[in-house]
C-alpha cells in the first residue's frame, strides 16, 4: 500500500514539475518524419461499497483492501511517421495494459479521403474515437466500455470534408492476443449541421456487425474449450480499476451474430459542451432467445474558464488553456444507464430469458488542464444499480459510491 502510494505521489509530482512540450521529433527516415508521443495517467480510488465490494483483492491488479485501489491506468507510448508523400503510420503500445495501441498505416487520397490497413478505432462510438488523454470524466461512460468495439486489426476507408464523413472497416480480432475476437464490418456516418467557432451541432449513426467469438481457453488449462459462440456483456461502474461488476448478462455458449446500433449527438456553445450517446445491441443465439439490450448517457461540460472546442474527423477537439500558467478548468455532469435484462421472474423461482440487471450512474467531476502537458481530475460517482440474485431468489439493490483521482501527464 505505502509503496503504490509512493509511486502515484512520484507520479504526480514529476508531472508537475516537467514543462510543458510538444510531442518529440526523432527525424526524418526514408521521407517519414517520425515523432513520439506518450500518455501517463496514475489513478486512486476511494470506495464506499453497499452490497457487494469494490476493492481489488485478488490477482494482477491487486489493490490494498476493500475501501481503495491506487494503480497506473495507462503507460501509452507512440511512435507516428508523417510521410512519404500521403502515406502515415503509427504504433502504439500501452505498456500498463500489456497490449498494442493503434498499429496501421494509411493513405490519403485526397483531403478527406484515407484507406487505413491495421489495428485502429472502429467507427461505432463518439466517446472512444475521441482523445482519451481528454476524456471528460477519469472513467468512459457504461455504454462506451460495454459496446464499443474499440480497436481490432481490420482496413477501412473514410471520405467526407469540414462538416461530415462516412466510414467503413472490415475487421477480425485485435492485435494482442486473449482479447477482442469475432470478425465482422462496422460504418460510421456523421453530419454537422452548424459549424462556426464556438458553436457547433453533431449527429451521428453507427453500426457493427461481428461474430460472437471470445479468446476461449488458456494454454494449459482445463476445461478446455474454443471460443465459438461465446458472448457475455457486463460493465464496470464507472470505476476502471475495480473488478466488480454489478450488472452482468452471464456466459452464453451459443452465441452467433452481435450486432449493435448507435446514435450520437453533441453541442458546443462558447464554454459549454452537450454530449449523448444512445446504442442497442442485439445477440442472436442457436439454441436459446435472442438477447437484446441498451444503454445511453448525456453528459455536460462547462470550461470555467472560458475555452472552446474545435472539431475535426467527427469527433470534439479539447482546446488548450488560454492561460497556460492558470490552466483551463472544468466541471462536468454525466448520467449513464444500461439495461441488461430481457426477461422476467415469476416467484417463487422462476426466471425466463435473461436478468443482468439495471444499472443507472450520476457522475460529477473537476478537471484542470495546466499548460499543455499535464492534467488533474477528481470524479465522484453515485450508483444505483438492482440485480436478480439466484441465492435469494430476488432482486437485490447495491448503490455504492466511488471518489475518484487523477494525475495525467501526456506529450
Amino acid at each position: 500500500m505505502k509503496l503504490r502510494r509512493n509511486l502515484l505521489a512520484l507520479a504526480i509530482l514529476s508531472a508537475a514539475s516537467s514543462p510543458a512540450f510538444a510531442d518529440i521529433e526523432f527525424d526524418v527516415i526514408g521521407g517519414s518524419e517520425i515523432s513520439f508521443e506518450g500518455l501517463l495517467q496514475a489513478d486512486g480510488y476511494k470506495y464506499n461499497s453497499d452490497f457487494l465490494n469494490l476493492g481489488v483483492t485478488s490477482g494482477a491488479s491487486l489493490g490494498d483492501g476493500r475501501d481503495t485501489d491506487f494503480a497506473m491506468r495507462r503507460a501509452e507510448l507512440v511512435f507516428k511517421g508523417k510521410g512519404p508523400g500521403m502515406w502515415n503510420w503509427v504504433l502504439g503500445y500501452d505498456a500498463r495494459a500489456d497490449k498494442f495501441l493503434d498499429a496501421n498505416i494509411s493513405y490519403r487520397f485526397s483531403g478527406f479521403t484515407t484507406l487505413k490497413v491495421g489495428q485502429f478505432k472502429q467507427p461505432n462510438s463518439l466517446e472512444e474515437l475521441s482523445s482519451t488523454k481528454n476524456n471528460d470524466f477519469i472513467a468512459k461512460a457504461m455504454t462506451t466500455n460495454l459496446q464499443g468495439v474499440a480497436r481490432r486489426v481490420g482496413v477501412s476507408l473514410g471520405t467526407g470534408s469540414d462538416n461530415w464523413s462516412i466510414t467503413g472497416s472490415a475487421f477480425t480480432r485485435e492485435l494482442t492476443r486473449n482479447l477482442g475476437e469475432g470478425n465482422g464490418f462496422g460504418a460510421r456516418a456523421t453530419w454537422a449541421p452548424i459549424l462556426d467557432k464556438g458553436s457547433i451541432l453533431h449527429l451521428g449513426l453507427s453500426v457493427v456487425d461481428y461474430d460472437a467469438r471470445d479468446p476461449g481457453s488458456a494454454v494449459g488449462t482445463t476445461p478446455v474449450f474454443n471460443g465459438e459462440g461465446r458472448a457475455r456483456f457486463r460493465v464496470r461502474p464507472d470505476a476502471d480499476l475495480t473488478g466488480t461488476r454489478l450488472v452482468d448478462s452471464g456466459q452464453f455458449t451459443d452465441a452467433d451474430k452481435i450486432r449493435t446500433f448507435g446514435g450520437e449527438s453533441f453541442w458546443v456553445g462558447g464554454p459549454v459542451k452537450v454530449q449523448a450517446e444512445a446504442m442497442r445491441t442485439n445477440v442472436s443465439r442457436k439454441l436459446h432467445s435472442d438477447y437484446s439490450f441498451d444503454s445511453y448517457y448525456v453528459s455536460g461540460v462547462w470550461n470555467l474558464t472560458g475555452e472552446t472546442w474545435t472539431y475535426k474527423d467527427g469527433v470534439p477537439v479539447t482546446s488548450l488553456p488560454d492561460e497556460p500558467a492558470s490552466g483551463m478548468w472544468q466541471l462536468g455532469l454525466r448520467y449513464d444507464h444500461v439495461d441488461l435484462n430481457d426477461g422476467s421472474f415469476t416467484a417463487p423461482s422462476t426466471v425466463t430469458g435473461v436478468l443482468g440487471g439495471k444499472e443507472s450512474n450520476w457522475t460529477f467531476g473537476v478537471n484542470w488542464y495546466l499548460r499543455s502537458n499535464f492534467k488533474l481530475a477528481m470524479d465522484y460517482v453515485k450508483v444505483s444499480s438492482e440485480k436478480y440474485n439466484t441465492t435469494s431468489k430476488s432482486f437485490v439493490k447495491d448503490d455504492p459510491s466511488i471518489l475518484e483521482l487523477r494525475a495525467q501527464l501526456n506529450w
